[in-house]
């Protein structure tokens, strides 16, 4: 069997605003507190990005109790429940929180909605930590469904004043099924102003749509603990094309790339330009001679970071960069 001759490059792929700012807060907080920094569950699900912050002096903990008084915490971007934050502030931690701007939206809407007396329905993935920041901004009144079975056996309080919200790394066309169940059981639910689903997610998938049918085989570089890193690949075996995800170059199999003529390449939301670029390097090694980058948006997104983390230089106080926000 013949290996692989051309790479098609994915458009938009790897680091969404909400994780390059996450990853910039840990790194300005070592810079300007000095280490250790203590990082509640970590930052980003991507196992390099986890282990360059920790050789910086990041401290990944998932219980409060391992942090020293006085020490400096940051929340993950996953966010973080209402008993945590209040946990946090009860032990007197220097707290910067880098739940991404997208996951605040939700739990802000979750928070007006809960004062008019709303229940809610949430489409997500149990024990993923979003969900568990988002679930536990309520002490009760919010129900995870899983999947469309699920939504049959969910029990509200009451049906009067219902609102759905979702894990915003889902797929769309895994979110759009159980979300039509949901509407089907419950017709006066309140729907988002937006979609839930981040713009990010949103892309990333929409490229490997239009990837799929152009290539022989699709390898997503991602972390297993990486939902939507996940839905990237099951999104690609969906549309018929063989699917694999890895972690790094070195977990790529001869194998997989046999008979396959174009391999098609895209990254999650927390996976670094350079791991692809290693990935480049490894199926080259396996025979590849072209690289040719699909036409994609173009993201321009820019998250403003928390204040007190600019750094000082000479007396005068500046930030990196200049803030922006849109989409």
């Amino acid at each position: 069997m013949s290996g692989p001759q051309a790479i098609v490059l994915a458009e938009p792929r790897g680091f969404c605003a909400g994780v390059d700012r996450a990853i910039e807060i840990v790194e300005r907080a070592i810079e300007k507190f000095g280490a250790p920094i203590y990082v509640r569950h970590e930052i980003v699900h991507n196992t390099f990005v986890v282990n360059d912050l920790k050789a910086k002096g990041a401290i990944f903990i998932e219980d409060l109790a391992e942090v020293p008084p006085g020490a400096t915490l940051i929340f993950s971007a996953h966010g973080v429940s209402k008993a945590v934050q209040a946990e946090a502030e009860a032990r007197g931690f220097q707290i910067f929180d880098a739940t991404c701007p997208l996951v605040t939206k939700v739990h802000v809407e979750v928070a007006k909605l809960a004062k008019e007396g709303y229940e809610f329905i949430m489409i997500g993935h149990k024990g993923h930590p979003e969900v568990e920041g988002t679930m536990g901004q309520l002490s009760e009144g919010i129900h995870l469904v899983e999947d469309v079975a699920d939504v049959a056996r969910v029990a509200p309080a009451q049906t009067e004043r219902l609102a759905v919200v979702t894990q915003t790394t889902l797929s769309v066309d895994d979110a759009a099924e159980i979300t039509a169940a949901v509407k089907a059981r419950f017709p006066a639910i309140r729907e988002p102003k937006q979609q839930d689903i981040c713009y990010a997610t949103q892309n990333r998938q929409d490229a490997i749509k239009l990837m799929s049918p152009q290539v022989d085989v699709v390898i997503v570089v991602g972390s297993p603990t990486s939902s939507n890193s996940n839905r990237l690949r099951e999104l690609a075996v969906k549309l018929g094309t063989p699917g694999y995800m890895v972690d790094s170059a070195d977990e790529i199999q001869p194998q997989w790339l046999e008979g396959a003529a174009r391999v098609g390449l895209t990254a999650g939301a927390s996976a670094p330009e350079l791991l692809v670029q290693q990935v480049i390097d490894r199926i080259k090694a396996l025979g590849a001679v072209s690289v040719r980058k699909m036409d994609g948006i173009q993201e321009t997104v820019k998250f403003p970071l928390p204040k007190g983390l600019k750094i000082d230089v000479g007396g005068l106080s500046i930030t990196a960069r200049s803030p922006e926000t849109g989409h």
